[in-house]
């Protein structure tokens, strides 16, 4: 019964070949949107402590990088961003597949909503582990322009930021704000599945919807309006310990719950969500392109070694 039972299953792909274009997906996604995560990173540092506001919103803050550092400054930190993918997407979209795989029923049913939740979940968390280093030097970076010249870290790219920081700071440093990178990631999972599966439906049940990109898309945007909302406050504080200096010593900021307290005090309650448009302009297109660039090499895998 077991073998006539596996037999009868579609053929799948091997794990390493979800690993692979599941970051192959994710750092494609990276090219268009990389713009986008530097001007978001850029308005979380922006008012740090007590200085002034150096952009005052999304749009002043773009024009102005590409005023002082030109059209290829917005593609800064590109190279940690795309080995942030690489690892970060790769062991996400890799540990979800195979545990969803392993959850589904013989009969081909998929798990449950709440155990696909936890899932998603597990597997952020793990990915965002395995990506904090990646992480660590693509906010540091993406927040260089913004530093005196006698101040920046002039990292040449990614492995040039991670060898000097094992150097200069110790290996640890590379996991620097990890488990806010960590509750970002359960965060940002939870909300996007949750609130995905509910926007896609109710557009469909309205009946001006198909089950086709254009859904896809919608529901990806409404989704990424959520998550963005839920998120950003954990996302400021992950971007603001992974950029801090330490100082005679001493870190800039003990924890986590230093970072929150001092923003509400000293730049306002709202600055928690500062960086909004282009981290919501970022996260719905990412999360489509993300996932049109896995089907795509999904179907092309499947039409060359699969059905051949």
């Amino acid at each position: 019964m077991a073998s006539a039972a596996d037999s009868s299953k579609p053929k799948s792909s091997p794990k390493y070949v979800k690993f692979l274009f599941g970051g192959l997906a994710g750092m494609g996604a990276t090219v268009f949107v990389q713009p986008l995560d530097l001007v978001k990173n850029r308005m979380q540092l922006s008012g740090q402590g007590s200085k002034a506001r150096e952009y005052k919103t999304s749009g002043h803050a773009l024009i102005s990088i590409l005023r002082n550092e030109g059209l290829t400054g917005i593609y800064t930190g590109l190279s940690a961003g795309l080995l942030r993918q690489a690892t970060y997407t790769t062991t996400r979209l890799g540990i979800y597949t195979v545990l969803f795989e392993r959850m589904t029923g013989a009969d081909g049913t998929p798990p449950a909503f709440l155990l696909k939740a936890l899932i998603g979940m597990t597997a952020g968390a793990a990915g965002a582990f395995v990506g904090t280093p990646a992480e660590v030097a693509l906010i540091r970076m993406t927040a260089d322009g913004r530093l005196p010249p006698d101040q920046r870290r002039g990292y040449s790219n990614v492995f040039n930021a991670l060898a000097r920081i094992s150097r200069e700071e110790g290996i640890s440093t590379l996991w620097r704000g990890c488990i806010p990178t960590m509750a970002r990631a359960v965060v940002v999972n939870a909300a996007q599945l949750a609130s995905y599966s509910q926007s896609k439906q109710a557009l469909l049940d309205s009946g001006y919807f198909r089950d086709d990109i254009l859904c896809h898309f919608c529901a990806s945007m409404f989704s990424g309006l959520v998550t963005t909302a839920a998120s950003m406050p954990v996302d400021i504080v992950k971007t603001r310990i992974q950029s801090m200096r330490t100082i005679d010593g001493k870190p800039e900021y003990k924890n986590g719950l230093e970072v929150l307290v001092k923003v509400v005090r000293n730049e306002g309650f709202f600055s928690l969500w500062k960086g909004f448009t282009p981290y919501y302009a970022r996260l719905g297109p990412h999360t489509v392109l993300t996932f049109v660039f896995l089907e795509q090499m999904n179907k092309f895998y499947k039409r060359s070694f699969l059905d051949s």
